[in-house]
């Protein structure tokens, strides 16, 4: 009985046999062995409060779900025969699985959930890198020496609605620079949550965060579904955050007169996207506008008549729970452009990967490994989020990572390729080799 209830979850007897039903379509991780609700189902089983199976044993060690955890709490709540400590630990399980045991159908709207209402998560992540331009006269290369602090506090608002942020203190390690001024909000937003509908207002990541936007923008979404999803999304971006706008000319091919006062730090922006997913593949087809926008220091806004329009293709396969194939292509309407050094813009950006197994943050000692192809081109990849291929390069990736402890994950990639289109051709070979460990809270 006092063995670790890590299988106690398979107590989907708990329930009835609805037990299978919801193990299938469960969203959520694994909960890890050290888990703290481990300890206290344990103490509940001691005091004869919940069982296992009908011999007594809980058949082996194993992790469990949220859902079979929710399962053995609800059968606890059931109980009237406990001590006033194994009702005050009942009522702090049911507080932390409070929503699978709302998809349960058990009601615990009368518990105290207060202290839950305000959590804390985030991760201080150390970074290493280096870029290396062989066109280079002395074949030079950009560092990465970097610190980070990252916060991301979410508060309840009541059962659909949150108050979510993202909180970032950087430091330059290298020159010791960072103390000041660097530290910034990212992220702000409101979130509700309903069946088959999600709204958002506020400052957060728009769609294909993940490819080609990895960035932040003021405005609203909302999406409907639930395995084929719509997702509509509008506001302002800030577009001295990417790269591309300032390094490879937009403003100047976009017909605005650089020469005046003007601003053009801001973009209005609008997407829409479809996909389906079902837990083994997913596909989906997005599509992103921006207009560049400027202000003559009065009160009239600039329109530009040159607008970015932006398709993206992607998809994602997982052959079982060791191997997956993915990527994306994405295609802009951005012209070349030619500026004193000759520079001009690929309009094309696509990615290729294979994923072997997976570093999991919970568990120590897994681990996964990744091989990939990118073609990033600067007119249409806004907003790199590849940590060792940059926008207008194309290259091979190779990468793995680790997790030492649990909650310490590390990672190494390397990069080979050339740039696109560079002012010295395409054969500017670039190499990057990137490093970062990541302590999760």
């Amino acid at each position: 009985m006092k063995k670790t209830l890590v299988s106690a979850l398979t107590t989907a007897l708990v329930v009835g046999a609805a037990s299978t039903t919801f193990a299938a379509a469960n969203p959520f991780s694994d909960v890890p062995a050290d888990h703290w609700a481990y300890d206290a189902v344990t103490q509940l089983a001691q005091d004869g409060v919940i069982e296992g199976y009908g011999d007594n044993s809980f058949r082996g060690d194993r992790n469990i779900t949220r859902y079979e955890m929710a399962q053995i709490v609800a059968k606890a709540m059931a109980k009237t025969d406990v001590s006033a400590a194994d009702k005050a630990m009942i009522d702090k399980l049911a507080a932390e699985f409070a929503d699978e045991l709302g998809s349960l159908g058990v009601r615990v709207a009368n518990l105290e959930r207060n202290a839950d209402m305000v959590k804390w998560n985030g991760e201080a992540r150390y970074t290493v890198a280096r870029d290396r331009h062989e066109s280079r006269a002395d074949d030079s290369a950009d560092d990465v020496n970097e610190a980070l602090l990252r916060l991301e506090p979410s508060a309840e608002i009541n059962s659909n609605w949150h108050v979510k942020s993202r909180i970032d203190a950087k430091v330059n390690v290298a020159e010791d620079e960072g103390d000041d001024g660097n530290l910034s909000l990212k992220r702000l937003w409101a979130q509700g949550d309903y069946k088959n509908f999600t709204a958002k207002i506020g400052k957060f990541a728009p769609i294909d965060n993940d490819s080609i936007f990895d960035t932040n923008f003021s405005g609203a979404e909302v999406s409907f579904g639930s395995k084929t999803k719509l997702t509509l999304g509008a506001g302002r971006l800030h577009t001295d955050d990417g790269d591309a706008f300032d390094s490879y000319g937009y403003k100047e091919a976009a017909g605005l007169d650089v020469t005046k006062s003007v601003d053009t730090d801001a973009a209005n922006y609008y997407y829409a996207g479809l996909g389906y997913a079902n837990g083994k593949f997913d596909i989906g087809a997005d599509y992103h506008r921006l207009n560049l926008r400027g202000n003559d220091n009065t009160t009239k806004d600039l329109d530009l008549t040159n607008n970015i329009n932006l398709w993206l293709l992607k998809t994602n396969y997982r052959f079982d729970n060791n191997n997956a194939l993915g990527g994306f292509y994405a295609k802009s309407n951005w012209k070349d452009y030619n500026d004193n050094t000759g520079e001009r813009v690929a309009d094309k950006a696509w990615s290729v990967e294979y994923d072997y197994k997976g570093a999991q943050q919970e568990n120590a000692g897994t681990w996964g490994a990744w091989l990939a192809y990118r073609y990033l081109g600067a007119g249409a990849d806004f907003y790199n989020t590849f940590d060792a291929v940059r926008a207008n390069e194309k290259a091979w990736e190779v990468g793995a990572n680790y997790t030492f402890t649990k909650n310490v994950v590390g990672q190494v990639r390397y990069a080979r390729g050339s740039q696109i289109n560079g002012a010295t051709g395409d054969n500017d070979g670039v190499s990057s080799i990137f490093g970062r460990v990541e302590f999760f809270f």
